[in-house]
Protein backbone atom coordinates (compact mmCIF):
# COMPACT_ATOMS: atom_id res chain seq x y z
CA UNK A 1 0.00 0.00 0.00
CA UNK A 2 2.81 2.43 0.90
CA UNK A 3 4.44 1.78 -2.46
CA UNK A 4 1.34 1.66 -4.66
CA UNK A 5 -0.97 4.39 -3.35
CA UNK A 6 1.25 7.36 -4.32
CA UNK A 7 1.37 6.04 -7.90
CA UNK A 8 -2.40 6.63 -8.21
CA UNK A 9 -2.56 9.90 -6.32
CA UNK A 10 -3.19 8.42 -2.90
CA UNK A 11 -1.57 8.94 0.49
CA UNK A 12 -0.45 6.21 2.88
CA UNK A 13 0.09 7.00 6.54
CA UNK A 14 1.36 4.56 9.16
CA UNK A 15 -0.34 5.81 12.31
CA UNK A 16 1.15 5.21 15.73
CA UNK A 17 -1.93 3.29 16.88
CA UNK A 18 -5.57 2.64 16.00
CA UNK A 19 -6.83 5.62 17.98
CA UNK A 20 -4.75 7.86 15.74
CA UNK A 21 -5.68 5.90 12.61
CA UNK A 22 -9.45 6.33 12.96
CA UNK A 23 -9.08 10.03 13.72
CA UNK A 24 -6.76 10.52 10.75
CA UNK A 25 -9.39 8.88 8.55
CA UNK A 26 -12.05 11.19 9.99
CA UNK A 27 -9.86 14.22 9.29
CA UNK A 28 -9.13 13.06 5.76
CA UNK A 29 -12.84 12.59 5.05
CA UNK A 30 -13.65 16.08 6.30
CA UNK A 31 -10.84 17.48 4.16
CA UNK A 32 -12.29 15.98 0.99
CA UNK A 33 -10.58 12.61 0.59
CA UNK A 34 -11.98 9.13 0.28
CA UNK A 35 -10.37 7.46 3.27
CA UNK A 36 -10.12 4.05 4.89
CA UNK A 37 -8.22 2.17 7.56
CA UNK A 38 -7.72 -1.50 8.33
CA UNK A 39 -7.17 -3.41 11.54
CA UNK A 40 -8.02 -6.57 13.45
CA UNK A 41 -10.09 -7.16 16.59
CA UNK A 42 -8.10 -5.36 19.33
CA UNK A 43 -7.45 -2.36 17.09
CA UNK A 44 -11.12 -2.35 16.10
CA UNK A 45 -11.96 -2.01 19.79
CA UNK A 46 -9.82 1.12 20.00
CA UNK A 47 -11.64 2.65 17.02
CA UNK A 48 -15.16 2.43 18.45
CA UNK A 49 -15.38 5.96 19.84
CA UNK A 50 -14.15 7.35 16.54
CA UNK A 51 -16.70 5.26 14.63
CA UNK A 52 -19.48 6.72 16.78
CA UNK A 53 -18.13 10.21 16.11
CA UNK A 54 -18.21 9.58 12.35
CA UNK A 55 -21.77 8.25 12.60
CA UNK A 56 -22.93 11.39 14.38
CA UNK A 57 -20.94 13.77 12.18
CA UNK A 58 -22.20 11.84 9.10
CA UNK A 59 -18.79 11.32 7.58
CA UNK A 60 -18.24 8.71 4.84
CA UNK A 61 -15.27 6.42 5.52
CA UNK A 62 -14.37 2.73 5.46
CA UNK A 63 -13.06 0.51 8.25
CA UNK A 64 -11.80 -2.99 7.45
CA UNK A 65 -11.75 -5.43 10.37
CA UNK A 66 -9.95 -8.72 9.73
CA UNK A 67 -11.32 -10.71 12.64
CA UNK A 68 -9.15 -12.85 14.88
CA UNK A 69 -9.90 -14.80 18.03
CA UNK A 70 -10.32 -12.93 21.31
CA UNK A 71 -10.94 -11.55 23.82
CA UNK A 72 -7.89 -9.34 24.36
CA UNK A 73 -4.86 -10.47 22.33
CA UNK A 74 -6.59 -13.84 22.07
CA UNK A 75 -5.37 -15.77 19.04
CA UNK A 76 -3.45 -13.18 17.03
CA UNK A 77 -2.79 -15.42 14.01
CA UNK A 78 -6.03 -17.42 13.97
CA UNK A 79 -9.33 -16.61 12.26
CA UNK A 80 -12.68 -16.00 13.89
CA UNK A 81 -16.04 -14.31 13.38
CA UNK A 82 -16.24 -13.01 16.93
CA UNK A 83 -16.63 -9.32 16.04
CA UNK A 84 -20.04 -9.51 14.35
CA UNK A 85 -21.83 -7.93 17.32
CA UNK A 86 -19.00 -5.52 18.04
CA UNK A 87 -19.30 -4.27 14.47
CA UNK A 88 -22.96 -3.47 15.13
CA UNK A 89 -22.97 -2.37 18.77
CA UNK A 90 -19.35 -1.48 19.53
CA UNK A 91 -19.83 2.26 19.87
CA UNK A 92 -22.09 3.62 22.59
CA UNK A 93 -25.51 5.12 22.02
CA UNK A 94 -28.31 4.34 19.59
CA UNK A 95 -27.30 4.19 15.94
CA UNK A 96 -27.34 2.00 12.84
CA UNK A 97 -24.31 0.84 10.87
CA UNK A 98 -23.66 -0.89 7.54
CA UNK A 99 -21.49 -4.02 7.68
CA UNK A 100 -20.53 -6.12 4.65
CA UNK A 101 -19.05 -9.63 4.75
CA UNK A 102 -17.06 -10.80 1.68
CA UNK A 103 -16.87 -14.52 0.96
CA UNK A 104 -14.00 -14.67 -1.51
CA UNK A 105 -11.14 -12.62 -2.96
CA UNK A 106 -13.24 -11.21 -5.81
CA UNK A 107 -15.75 -9.88 -3.28
CA UNK A 108 -12.94 -8.40 -1.21
CA UNK A 109 -12.33 -6.18 -4.21
CA UNK A 110 -15.86 -5.31 -5.27
CA UNK A 111 -17.38 -5.09 -1.79
CA UNK A 112 -14.67 -2.61 -0.85
CA UNK A 113 -15.88 -0.38 -3.67
CA UNK A 114 -19.51 -1.03 -2.69
CA UNK A 115 -18.71 -0.17 0.93
CA UNK A 116 -17.16 3.13 -0.14
CA UNK A 117 -20.20 3.91 -2.30
CA UNK A 118 -22.61 3.10 0.54
CA UNK A 119 -20.64 5.33 2.88
CA UNK A 120 -20.93 8.20 0.41
CA UNK A 121 -24.61 7.57 -0.31
CA UNK A 122 -25.69 7.38 3.33
CA UNK A 123 -22.97 9.66 4.76
CA UNK A 124 -21.85 7.16 7.34
CA UNK A 125 -18.91 4.92 8.18
CA UNK A 126 -19.17 1.44 6.66
CA UNK A 127 -17.41 -1.66 7.98
CA UNK A 128 -15.97 -4.42 5.82
CA UNK A 129 -15.88 -7.38 8.18
CA UNK A 130 -13.73 -10.28 7.08
CA UNK A 131 -11.46 -12.98 8.50
CA UNK A 132 -7.86 -14.19 8.36
CA UNK A 133 -8.90 -17.12 6.16
CA UNK A 134 -10.46 -14.91 3.49
CA UNK A 135 -7.73 -12.28 3.31
CA UNK A 136 -4.98 -14.91 2.97
CA UNK A 137 -6.67 -16.72 0.08
CA UNK A 138 -5.03 -16.86 -3.33
CA UNK A 139 -7.69 -16.70 -6.04
CA UNK A 140 -7.92 -15.24 -9.52
CA UNK A 141 -9.98 -12.07 -9.69
CA UNK A 142 -11.18 -9.63 -12.32
CA UNK A 143 -10.06 -6.03 -11.83
CA UNK A 144 -12.11 -3.60 -13.94
CA UNK A 145 -10.66 -0.70 -15.85
CA UNK A 146 -10.97 2.73 -14.21
CA UNK A 147 -14.52 3.98 -14.72
CA UNK A 148 -15.93 0.53 -15.49
CA UNK A 149 -17.22 -0.04 -11.94
CA UNK A 150 -19.09 3.04 -10.67
CA UNK A 151 -17.58 5.00 -7.79
CA UNK A 152 -19.57 7.80 -6.20
CA UNK A 153 -17.86 11.16 -5.67
CA UNK A 154 -16.74 12.01 -2.17
CA UNK A 155 -19.16 13.87 0.07
CA UNK A 156 -17.58 16.77 1.94
CA UNK A 157 -19.59 18.78 4.50
CA UNK A 158 -20.48 22.16 3.06
CA UNK A 159 -20.59 25.51 4.81
CA UNK A 160 -23.83 27.20 5.83
CA UNK A 161 -24.16 30.72 4.42
CA UNK A 162 -20.39 31.04 4.39
CA UNK A 163 -20.25 30.56 8.16
CA UNK A 164 -18.48 27.21 8.08
CA UNK A 165 -20.04 23.97 9.30
CA UNK A 166 -20.41 22.21 12.61
CA UNK A 167 -18.10 19.23 13.06
CA UNK A 168 -19.54 18.13 16.34
CA UNK A 169 -19.73 15.03 18.51
CA UNK A 170 -22.97 16.31 20.02
CA UNK A 171 -26.32 15.71 18.33
CA UNK A 172 -27.21 18.42 15.83
CA UNK A 173 -29.92 19.38 13.37
CA UNK A 174 -30.03 18.21 9.75
CA UNK A 175 -28.03 21.26 8.62
CA UNK A 176 -25.17 20.13 10.81
CA UNK A 177 -24.91 23.64 12.22
CA UNK A 178 -26.99 23.90 15.38
CA UNK A 179 -26.49 21.64 18.38
CA UNK A 180 -29.69 19.83 19.34
CA UNK A 181 -30.10 20.78 22.99
CA UNK A 182 -33.71 20.04 23.93
CA UNK A 183 -35.22 16.53 24.12
CA UNK A 184 -37.39 16.94 21.03
CA UNK A 185 -34.49 18.12 18.87
CA UNK A 186 -32.19 15.43 20.26
CA UNK A 187 -34.69 12.64 19.60
CA UNK A 188 -35.26 13.92 16.08
CA UNK A 189 -31.50 13.96 15.46
CA UNK A 190 -31.05 10.36 16.64
CA UNK A 191 -34.02 9.05 14.68
CA UNK A 192 -32.74 10.75 11.54
CA UNK A 193 -29.41 8.92 11.88
CA UNK A 194 -31.18 5.62 12.53
CA UNK A 195 -33.93 5.86 9.91
CA UNK A 196 -31.68 6.79 7.00
CA UNK A 197 -30.40 3.20 7.34
CA UNK A 198 -33.54 1.40 8.52
CA UNK A 199 -35.74 2.93 5.86
CA UNK A 200 -33.40 1.77 3.12
CA UNK A 201 -32.66 -1.81 4.17
CA UNK A 202 -34.08 -3.17 0.91
CA UNK A 203 -31.60 -1.01 -1.01
CA UNK A 204 -28.64 -1.77 1.24
CA UNK A 205 -28.98 -5.43 2.20
CA UNK A 206 -27.77 -8.28 0.00
CA UNK A 207 -28.37 -12.00 0.50
CA UNK A 208 -27.24 -14.86 -1.74
CA UNK A 209 -29.66 -17.80 -1.94
CA UNK A 210 -29.17 -21.04 -3.88
CA UNK A 211 -31.22 -24.21 -4.35
CA UNK A 212 -34.52 -22.66 -3.35
CA UNK A 213 -36.46 -23.86 -6.41
CA UNK A 214 -37.55 -27.19 -4.91
CA UNK A 215 -38.83 -25.55 -1.69
CA UNK A 216 -36.32 -27.09 0.74
CA UNK A 217 -37.45 -27.41 4.34
CA UNK A 218 -33.90 -26.90 5.59
CA UNK A 219 -31.52 -24.06 4.82
CA UNK A 220 -27.89 -23.72 5.84
CA UNK A 221 -27.15 -20.06 6.48
CA UNK A 222 -23.74 -18.55 6.98
CA UNK A 223 -21.43 -15.71 5.97
CA UNK A 224 -17.80 -14.91 5.26
CA UNK A 225 -15.31 -17.76 5.14
CA UNK A 226 -17.65 -20.16 6.94
CA UNK A 227 -20.04 -19.94 3.99
CA UNK A 228 -17.46 -21.79 1.91
CA UNK A 229 -17.82 -24.86 4.14
CA UNK A 230 -21.59 -24.37 4.22
CA UNK A 231 -21.85 -24.34 0.42
CA UNK A 232 -19.68 -27.45 0.13
CA UNK A 233 -21.93 -29.20 2.67
CA UNK A 234 -25.08 -28.21 0.77
CA UNK A 235 -23.69 -29.66 -2.46
CA UNK A 236 -22.82 -32.89 -0.64
CA UNK A 237 -26.31 -33.13 0.84
CA UNK A 238 -28.07 -32.51 -2.45
CA UNK A 239 -25.82 -35.04 -4.16
CA UNK A 240 -27.11 -37.56 -1.60
CA UNK A 241 -30.74 -36.70 -2.23
CA UNK A 242 -31.49 -34.25 0.58
CA UNK A 243 -33.45 -31.10 -0.28
CA UNK A 244 -31.36 -28.45 1.42
CA UNK A 245 -30.99 -24.77 0.53
CA UNK A 246 -28.12 -22.37 0.92
CA UNK A 247 -28.21 -18.80 2.25
CA UNK A 248 -25.25 -16.44 2.58
CA UNK A 249 -25.43 -13.09 4.29
CA UNK A 250 -23.43 -10.56 2.32
CA UNK A 251 -24.84 -7.71 4.40
CA UNK A 252 -24.71 -8.53 8.11
CA UNK A 253 -26.03 -5.17 9.28
CA UNK A 254 -28.64 -3.91 8.86
CA UNK A 255 -29.84 -7.49 9.31
CA UNK A 256 -32.10 -8.25 6.31
CA UNK A 257 -35.03 -9.78 8.22
CA UNK A 258 -37.75 -9.05 5.66
CA UNK A 259 -35.65 -10.22 2.74
CA UNK A 260 -34.94 -13.52 4.48
CA UNK A 261 -38.60 -14.05 5.35
CA UNK A 262 -39.70 -13.33 1.80
CA UNK A 263 -37.12 -15.62 0.20
CA UNK A 264 -37.27 -18.61 2.54
CA UNK A 265 -41.02 -19.00 2.76
CA UNK A 266 -42.13 -22.01 4.81
CA UNK A 267 -38.70 -23.28 5.78
CA UNK A 268 -38.74 -25.40 8.93
CA UNK A 269 -35.12 -25.36 10.07
CA UNK A 270 -32.12 -23.11 9.56
CA UNK A 271 -28.66 -24.40 10.43
CA UNK A 272 -26.17 -21.62 11.19
CA UNK A 273 -22.47 -22.52 11.32
CA UNK A 274 -20.21 -19.69 12.45
CA UNK A 275 -16.86 -19.11 14.12
CA UNK A 276 -18.14 -17.58 17.34
CA UNK A 277 -20.47 -18.52 20.20
CA UNK A 278 -23.57 -18.54 17.95
CA UNK A 279 -24.27 -14.83 17.59
CA UNK A 280 -25.98 -14.56 14.20
CA UNK A 281 -27.94 -17.75 14.89
CA UNK A 282 -29.86 -15.78 17.51
CA UNK A 283 -31.04 -13.32 14.87
CA UNK A 284 -32.40 -16.13 12.70
CA UNK A 285 -34.08 -17.57 15.78
CA UNK A 286 -35.71 -14.20 16.34
CA UNK A 287 -37.42 -14.54 12.95
CA UNK A 288 -39.39 -17.48 14.31
CA UNK A 289 -37.49 -20.32 12.63
CA UNK A 290 -36.31 -23.49 14.29
CA UNK A 291 -32.57 -22.76 14.40
CA UNK A 292 -29.72 -25.16 14.96
CA UNK A 293 -26.62 -23.22 15.92
CA UNK A 294 -23.22 -24.68 15.04
CA UNK A 295 -20.77 -22.44 16.91
CA UNK A 296 -17.06 -23.18 16.61
CA UNK A 297 -14.33 -21.46 18.59
CA UNK A 298 -10.61 -22.06 18.82
CA UNK A 299 -9.46 -20.73 15.46
CA UNK A 300 -10.72 -23.43 13.09
CA UNK A 301 -13.44 -23.22 10.46
CA UNK A 302 -16.40 -25.61 10.64
CA UNK A 303 -15.78 -28.37 8.12
CA UNK A 304 -18.24 -29.37 5.40
CA UNK A 305 -18.47 -32.80 7.04
CA UNK A 306 -19.51 -31.31 10.39
CA UNK A 307 -22.25 -29.29 8.73
CA UNK A 308 -23.27 -32.25 6.55
CA UNK A 309 -23.68 -34.56 9.55
CA UNK A 310 -25.80 -32.03 11.44
CA UNK A 311 -28.11 -31.43 8.48
CA UNK A 312 -28.38 -35.14 7.70
CA UNK A 313 -29.58 -35.74 11.24
CA UNK A 314 -32.61 -33.45 10.82
CA UNK A 315 -33.31 -33.71 7.09
CA UNK A 316 -36.53 -35.50 6.09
Amino acid sequence: MAQLLPKVGGIFVQAEDELAAINMVIGASVAGWKAMTATSGPGFSLMQEGIGYAVNAELPLLIVDVQRGGPSTGQPTMPSQQDVFQARYGSHGSYEIIVLSPGNVQELFFLTVDAINLSEQYKTPVILLTEEVTVHLWEKIYIPDPGEYPVLPHYTPSSHNGEGFLLESQLHDERGYNVANDPEQSAKAIWRLINKIRNNIDKIARVEIKYADDNPRIFIASYGCTARSAFAAVKMLRRDGYRVGYLRLITLWPFPSQIIRSKLGDVDTIIVPEMNAGYMAELFRGLGYNVISLPKLGGEMPTPEEIYNTAKGVAP
